[in-house]
């Protein structure tokens, strides 16, 4: 039977979710119904997508028990708001990235995904399929002991390098965190941050949205080197040793606003097992990796001197 999905949103991504979902057999998953703030909108996009339902509020979409699985795709400053009225309304989800705006957000999400019984997840698609081949090359020391990680990251998706750094260090809590950076007008902030694991491991993380970076990282061990090559984010290409290998995404039958967004597939279908095998959160990204993401964002964000209003509440 098909995982029923409802879009939280009619946003860029949530677009480019719904022309993934083509690309995958329509028994396994259907979306069912969209939702935005605006009627028009949401119908404009269901026409566009072929989705046979339309709201026009999100407390009509939380309350529609046709839905299986919710994609949570709006502005993150709203993930902690929505997100509580999907989670509480005994619905699953799977969220964007960032999950929430501090870890006090998060916690209050994983709270009540764990009250209402229900399957919670943070959208980070790259670990599926390529990372999980980079976890198993880890798990097979095919580098040795991995002694440093570095990521070099120009985009605004600021926290996509910490969450490899998590992966390739089996989801440990760092010794320490130094963050130093500087805060634009805009509001944001380019940070670098140097990280110290147990067993005098390092990562190094740079992240810019004003400047063009590589966009790759390196794991390098004490036998050789792995090397995710850019989009790291969302990454087609793997180099162990010296040997490239390559992850080619289906084409998508529509333009998309992201690359390489037909990625997104790995992701549903992952959050689609999950359900059927009995399980509340996923073991490759689990909400504990996501909690400890969070209070290191929060700790960076400290260090640099980026405070969010979500932080006085």
């Amino acid at each position: 039977m098909a995982t029923r999905w409802g879009l939280c949103s009619a946003g860029k991504i949530s677009h480019d979710f719904s022309v993934d979902m083509k690309t995958i057999p329509p028994g396994d998953h259907q979306i069912v119904v969209v939702a935005a703030r605006s009627l028009e909108r949401a119908r404009e996009f269901a026409k566009k997508h072929s989705i046979p339902k339309a709201y026009g509020s999100y407390e009509e979409l939380a309350s529609d028990a046709e839905i299986d699985m919710m994609y949570l795709d709006v502005l993150h400053t709203e993930h902690w708001r929505l997100g509580l009225l999907v989670l509480q309304a005994g619905k699953n989800m799977l969220c964007e990235k960032p999950f929430a705006m501090n870890s006090r957000e998060v916690g209050d999400l994983i709270a009540a995904s764990k009250k209402s019984n229900v399957f919670l997840m943070e959208a980070i698609w790259s670990r599926f399929p390529l990372y999980r081949e980079v976890r198993r090359w880890l798990a097979e020391d095919a580098n040795g002991d991995v002694k440093l990680m570095k990521a070099f990251f120009g985009s605004p998706q600021l926290h996509i390098p910490r969450s490899f750094v998590l992966m390739v260090f089996n989801g440990e809590r760092p010794e320490s965190i130094h963050a130093s950076g500087v805060l634009l007008n805009s509001g944001m902030d380019e940070p670098m941050v140097v990280m110290k694991f147990p067993r005098n491991r390092l990562a190094l993380c740079f992240f810019s949205i004003t400047v063009s970076l590589p966009n790759n990282a390196t794991i390098s061990g004490t036998t050789g080197t792995i090397r995710v090559l850019g989009p790291m984010h969302c990454p087609t290409t793997l180099e162990v040793n010296g040997k490239m290998t390559q992850y080619p995404l289906p084409e998508p039958s529509l333009p998309l606003n992201f690359t390489n967004s037909t990625g997104l597939r790995y992701k549903a279908e992952e959050v689609r097992q999950c359900p059927l095998k009995g399980l509340k959160e996923n073991p490759r990204m689990p909400l504990s990796e996501s909690a400890l993401l969070t209070e290191i964002m929060d700790e960076c964000r400290k260090q640099v001197g980026m405070v969010f209003n979500q932080d006085c509440q």
